[in-house]
């Protein structure tokens, strides 16, 4: 009888193998990220080598593309997750997208406007009769000098503006053909390594924004609602393994495995990483009180208002429609 019990249970457990091994074999799941390979990412490519997304079962794979693409993607479930840029979110939502911001990753915008520190320009109101360059019209940083200059009490009118392509408007600044860029505050750490003394208005000081945020479908917040709890969790613990002071580490991680033209340049993107990245642009008060990724509705709201009140896009929308708070998703 004894025999017989054991047989059975053995058949049993032969019959149920394969189930068990499905269960436990990785989901695929696929992230677009914004743009190309680069060391930004690098919280990203760590937790990938590390097995954060493993651990919860999940096997992510990356493909990169402009952000309307991505959301395009998202929106139709042709892909799990995207990583792109707050501002261009918000424009999806206003167009009838069915997307959702699940993990508000950077807590701020990275624009800035940047002059020599010898300029004399310490705010924009210094900026009258002044030179100063963005890459184009409608480009975030136009929105950016935009609103800066009307809270200076300034117009568009009061400044020179000069339109000058993304590869050259550094050094447009560098040779001093402008007097000020709204630009990337991270192109202040390559400013001051060639010598050139920076001096920085964060454009969020004035106009709350978001750089990377992680996006999901709407049909796949309500029907995956566990895929995109353990993704989160992962980018989460992606991330706070970084600010634990593993800067040097996952950037070489990212180096070495996915954008190696960036090798030589590591002390710089250490010092971008601890003073602006860690600093304030992944941890606020909102994160410390709630997590990592968590949102602080009233910022995006005012994001919202400010790009429909400069018609960037057509019409506001409650935040809430779009921004879900990582603790509320799969609760």
């Amino acid at each position: 009888m004894i025999e017989r019990r054991l047989f059975l249970a053995a058949g049993a457990a032969a019959l149920a193998a394969p189930n068990v091994l499905r269960a436990q074999s990785p989901q695929a799941v696929s992230l677009q990220i914004d743009g190309a390979a680069v060391p930004f990412y690098a919280p990203i490519y760590a937790g990938l080598e590390k097995g954060f997304f493993r651990s919860r079962g999940l096997d992510v794979q990356i493909v990169y593309a402009a952000a309307s693409d991505i959301l395009r993607n998202v929106a139709s479930g042709n892909v799990g997750f995207g990583f792109p840029n707050g501002d261009s979110v918000i424009a999806a939502r206003a167009n009838g997208l069915p997307v959702k911001v699940v993990h508000t990753t950077y807590q701020r915008g990275i624009g800035a406007l940047l002059t020599r520190s010898t300029s004399g320009i310490r705010s924009y109101a210094d900026l009258k009769g002044k030179r100063v360059a963005i890459t184009a019209l409608g480009s975030p940083n136009y929105l950016q000098l935009q609103v800066g200059l009307k809270q200076a009490r300034l117009a568009l009118d009061d400044v020179k503006l000069e339109i000058v392509a993304t590869g050259a408007i550094v050094q447009s600044l560098q040779a001093g053909q402008v007097d000020a860029i709204v630009f990337s505050e991270l192109r202040k750490y390559n400013l001051e390594a060639d010598g050139f003394p920076t001096h920085m208005i964060l454009s969020n000081d004035f106009l709350p924004s978001f750089g990377n945020v992680v996006v999901t479908g709407d049909r796949t917040l309500a029907t995956s609602a566990a895929t995109v709890r353990r993704f989160n969790d992962a980018i989460t613990e992606s991330f706070e393994w970084v600010i634990a002071g593993n800067v040097a580490e996952a950037l070489q991680i990212a180096i070495d495995k996915h954008a190696p033209t960036w090798k030589g340049q590591e002390a710089i993107l250490e010092r971008a990483f601890r003073d602006t990245f860690i600093a304030s642009v992944w941890q606020s008060p909102t994160t410390k009180a709630n997590g990592l990724g968590a949102a602080d509705l009233a910022a995006w709201q005012k994001n919202i208002d400010v790009l429909a009140e400069y018609k960037a896009i057509e019409r506001g929308f409650p935040a809430a429609e779009m921004v879900v708070q990582p603790r509320a998703i799969g609760v």
